[in-house]
C-alpha cells in the first residue's frame, strides 16, 4: 500500500496552536505538506483571491514542507492542488479550528470551506474544530478523535463530493462520551451591531450576537456537542433542494 500524501489547512493562520497538534496526528499516517493562511482568516467562508496577488512562502522541518500564503483557506487548498504539491493528495485535512462550527457556522466557517473545496476536487477532506476559542485550548482529545477518523477515512471506500465536519466538545477524553455521526443542526444567530464613535468622531459599527438553536431533537451536531460527543456530520457541496424542483415548474409554463 502506498504511502498517502496528506494537505493540512486552516483558517487560523500557519502557527497555530490547532494546526501544529493536526500536524502531529498527520504525520503519522504519511507524507504530509502544510499550506496554511500567513494570518487569521477566521469566518472567510468559500472567499477566493481574485483582484490581488497570491504570495508563498517556503520552510521545511523533520520532512514536512510549509507554505506561508497571502490567500484565503480556499486560496490554501486551491494552490495547493495545482501548483506547490507534486502528487495530487489523498486526504485534505483542516484545523483543528479554535472555536465550534456546528450547525450554520459551517457556512461562514474558513476551516470548513477549505475541505468543501477539497470535495470539490474529489479529494477526501475533513475539518476538525474545538469547541475552545482559547490560543491555550488543549488539544489533546482532539488528537485522539482526529487520528481515529483519520484513520477511518483513510481505510473506507469514500464517497466523492462530501466532505466531514467534525467538532469536539471541550472536555478531557475520559469525560468524551464518544463519536455521533448526525446532521447539522437547524440554528442561527440573532445578531446586532453595536454603534460606536470613534475618537475622531466617526460613526463605526461592531457584529454583535448570540447563537439560538431551533432544534429539539437528539440526531444534531448541537444536541451531540452538549452531551459531549465529538459530531462528525458529512456535509456536500450540492445545495440544490431537489424537494422543491417540482413545485418550481409552473415557472417554466408561466416564461415559454
Amino acid at each position: 500500500m502506498k504511502t498517502p500524501v496528506i494537505l493540512v489547512v486552516n483558517d487560523d493562520g500557519i502557527t497555530a496552536p490547532g494546526i501544529l497538534s493536526l500536524i502531529d496526528v498527520v504525520k503519522q499516517f504519511g507524507k504530509v505538506t502544510v499550506v496554511a493562511p500567513n494570518k487569521p482568516q477566521s469566518g472567510m467562508g468559500h472567499a477566493v483571491t481574485l483582484n490581488n496577488t497570491i504570495r508563498v512562502d517556503k520552510t521545511s522541518k523533520n520532512d514536512v514542507d510549509y507554505y506561508s500564503c497571502s490567500g484565503t483557506p480556499v486560496d490554501c487548498v486551491k494552490i495547493a492542488v495545482n501548483k506547490l504539491m507534486p502528487q495530487r493528495p489523498d486526504l485534505i485535512v483542516s484545523g483543528i479550528n479554535h472555536g465550534s462550527n456546528s450547525s450554520i457556522n459551517v457556512i461562514y466557517s474558513g476551516t470548513m470551506s477549505a475541505a468543501v473545496e477539497g470535495a470539490l476536487e474529489g479529494i477526501p477532506s475533513i475539518g476538525f474544530s474545538l469547541c475552545d476559542h482559547s490560543i491555550e485550548a488543549d488539544f489533546r482529545a482532539s488528537k485522539h478523535f482526529a487520528k481515529k477518523i483519520i484513520k477511518n477515512v483513510l481505510n473506507s471506500d469514500y464517497k466523492k463530493g462530501i466532505c466531514l465536519n467534525v467538532n469536539i466538545p471541550k472536555a478531557p477524553i475520559d469525560m468524551i462520551a464518544g463519536i455521533k455521526v448526525c446532521k447539522q443542526a437547524n440554528g442561527n444567530w440573532e445578531e446586532d451591531f453595536d454603534e460606536r464613535v470613534d475618537p475622531n468622531g466617526k460613526t463605526y459599527y461592531w457584529l454583535t450576537g448570540k447563537f439560538v438553536v431551533y432544534d429539539n431533537t437528539n440526531d444534531t451536531d448541537e444536541w451531540a456537542l452538549a452531551n459531549n460527543y465529538v459530531s462528525v456530520v458529512p456535509v456536500q457541496y450540492d445545495v440544490t433542494d431537489y424537494s422543491v424542483i417540482n413545485d418550481l415548474k409552473h415557472f417554466e409554463d408561466e416564461t415559454n
